[in-house]
């Protein structure tokens, strides 16, 4: 697929290469909370909420029941100063909820890379918005709506680390990763000899990386890049050299859901919903226009 993301083509140019602090959560973003954008966002007609649907159960409790993180710059981060969570994955969500109830009404729950499976075949959520790569594997457990989102994996370094510059250069070399993240096939693949040290959420595999714990962390590069322009002490030395498309997780087996939210994407798109969530996320720190979304269905395990 043509890799499309606006980030591929900028991430090294203009940009320094996760803690808190009292300025907005998501780097570069305006203090307003999108709310010109959701009241633009698409609602569902009522012959669309079928009987007996989760569409119609999600209505009925009221609040659509997200798994995400409160973690992830430009995507899913909690603002300390308002509670409120901001990001591109988090308004594309809350643009969901306002298809569905009328308003943008969410609950997010925490959710770490190794529990989305968990979390969605048990109830506890209805959709999974998290840099939710499709891979057919994946597949067999969950159902992916989409792609919304392409990126791709790339390598941080602390600023100064010297003999990095593409993915070989990790054999033999403690490298940092994302648990049941596709950084993992990925470095064993193009790195066999590296060894690999995982944690559970973003932040940590910063702070380990700043703490010496490992040389170098592999994580999609649109997480990559708000760390580093958050953190100036941690750089990206690499051009993303993988294809990751982000899909919204459903639970497996529910092809009518999966079709809603796949009808409910394609009219975000269309009415340019989706560009103006990226434009007060991601293109807060990537220069240019949008990118033109992925085509739904156009990878395996879609």
């Amino acid at each position: 697929m043509k890799r499309f993301v606006a980030v591929v083509a900028v991430s090294l140019l203009g940009l320094a290469a996760c803690g808190e602090s009292s300025s907005p959560a998501v780097p570069g973003a305006p203090s307003e909370k999108g709310s010109d954008v959701l009241a633009k966002a698409p609602v569902a007609a009522a012959a669309d909420i079928l009987p007996g649907s989760t569409m119609e159960k999600i209505k009925q409790r009221g609040e659509l029941l997200v798994g995400g993180s409160l973690d992830a710059p430009l995507l899913s981060q909690q603002n300390p100063a308002t509670g409120e969570v901001e990001g591109f994955d988090a308004d594309m969500g809350k643009a969901l909820a306002k298809y569905i109830l009328g308003e943008p009404k969410v609950k997010i729950v925490n959710s770490a890379s190794e529990t989305r499976e968990a979390l969605l075949a048990n109830g506890t959520v209805d959709v999974v918005f998290q840099t939710y790569t499709i891979t057919e594997e994946r597949a067999k457990q969950v159902a992916f709506a989409g792609p919304y989102y392409t990126s791709g994996l790339t390598i941080a370094v602390k600023k100064g680390t010297a003999g990095i510059a593409k993915p070989e250069d990790l054999n033999g070399k403690k490298v940092l990763a994302g648990a049941n993240t596709p950084a993992i096939p990925a470095i064993k693949k193009l790195a066999p000899q590296a060894e690999i040290i995982t944690f559970g959420s973003d932040p940590e595999c910063v702070q380990a990386l700043k703490q010496d714990r490992g040389v170098a962390y592999v994580q999609d590069e649109t997480i990559l890049i708000a760390d580093a322009k958050k953190d100036p002490s941690i750089e990206i030395v690499t051009k993303p050299f993988t294809v990751d498309p982000y899909g919204i997780g459903l639970k497996h087996g529910d092809d009518q859901f999966k079709k809603f939210v796949n009808d409910w994407l394609k009219k975000t798109q269309d009415t340019g919903v989706w560009q103006e969530i990226w434009k007060k996320s991601i293109g807060t720190v990537v220069t240019g226009d949008a990118p033109q979304p992925p085509q739904i269905g156009s990878v395996p395990g879609s």
